[in-house]
């Protein structure tokens, strides 16, 4: 994937250009933080494995690294987040208001990007996600420091906030090779299981990893309140003392005593409960794939499964 990104790379470069050189200055340093990069090649690998080889692939794969950078930006202004990919998050750098402003801008070039495709079904998709994603943002902040969330509430999180970009990304992927509705559909159910399962470890490694590992803070899930699975677990199966310690952390944002609530999330199994639910999830993903075409490029959304579940950062 190397060329396809560094194409991909440089569609970034040239649509960021602002004559405002703030813009310029706070999406770059976004941006050029790099990161896995894994929806855009969702895009690329899913349009390549359906026999799409078009410039449009790099564009659209542009688009969705836009809209997810757009929803970084105002991530970290919403959790007051100091570190992301090991360095310091923009709205520490820039300040809220331009950070914010900035990931507007971001969501307004994605959309000028998507009308110069032309296509009505490209635009459908996106509409629909961005849509999703800000309900699960929306949903996020309503179970913040709420310690009797349900596995089925944070789940649905995981499916609005990020699991849809995902199925957006591989649902593109089809659409431009112009595939048959099941295919697309397959597609999609292949990026929103994936998603999940990439949600999971996520989540999981606040608790597992180091901070030089994860490029943020561990334990920035317990200090914003958010009731992940290791959480929500752990607490079902503690002991009562260990319940009221976890509660009062997922109510009041409780750092002080982190390395217990780390030691009773690890005691309880909840980690690995957590990784068995990721991979569950990176299964359903695999068996979604199977009416593709066997080709380099299935191989490596195959691949795509293994690595999102098995990683420590």
């Amino acid at each position: 994937m190397a060329a396809e990104m560094a194409e991909v790379d440089a569609v970034i470069h040239r649509r960021l250009a602002s004559e405002v050189a703030l813009i310029n200055q706070i999406a770059h340093y976004i941006v050029s933080a790099g990161g896995k990069r894994i929806r855009p090649q969702l895009v690329i690998l899913v349009a390549k494995a359906l026999g799409f080889d078009g410039p449009q692939r790099h564009e659209l794969a542009a688009v969705v690294e836009f809209i997810h950078t757009a929803t970084l930006l105002h991530d970290d202004v919403v959790d007051e987040s100091q570190l992301r990919r090991g360095r310091e998050t923009a709205n520490a750098v820039f300040g809220n208001a331009a950070s914010v402003l900035v990931g507007d801008f971001l969501y307004s070039r994605a959309f000028q990007m998507m009308v110069a495709i032309d296509r009505m079904r490209v635009l459908d998709v996106l509409a629909e996600a961005t849509n999703v994603i800000a309900e699960g943002e929306v949903l996020q902040l309503m179970n913040m420091h709420d310690p009797d969330t349900d596995i089925e509430a944070y789940l649905r999180v995981i499916r609005y906030k990020t699991a849809k970009l995902f199925e957006a990304s591989a649902r593109l992927g089809a659409v431009l090779a112009d595939a048959p509705a099941e295919i697309e559909q397959s597609c999609a159910d292949y990026g929103r299981h994936l998603g999940t399962a990439f949600q999971l470890i996520d989540d999981l490694l606040d608790y597992e990893g180091s901070t030089a590992a994860l490029g943020k803070n561990v334990g920035d899930d317990l200090r914003e309140g958010k009731p992940t699975m290791p959480l929500l677990i752990a607490m079902e199966r503690g002991n009562a003392q260990e319940r009221q310690l976890i509660r009062h952390a997922i109510e009041h944002g409780e750092m002080n005593r982190l390395k217990d609530i780390v030691d009773i999330v690890r005691r309880t199994g909840a980690l690995d409960a957590t990784r068995q639910a990721a991979r569950a999830e990176a299964e359903t993903a695999r068996h979604c794939l199977h009416g593709l075409p066997a080709s380099p490029y299935r191989e490596a959304l195959l691949e795509l499964c293994v690595r999102s579940v098995e990683r420590s950062a």
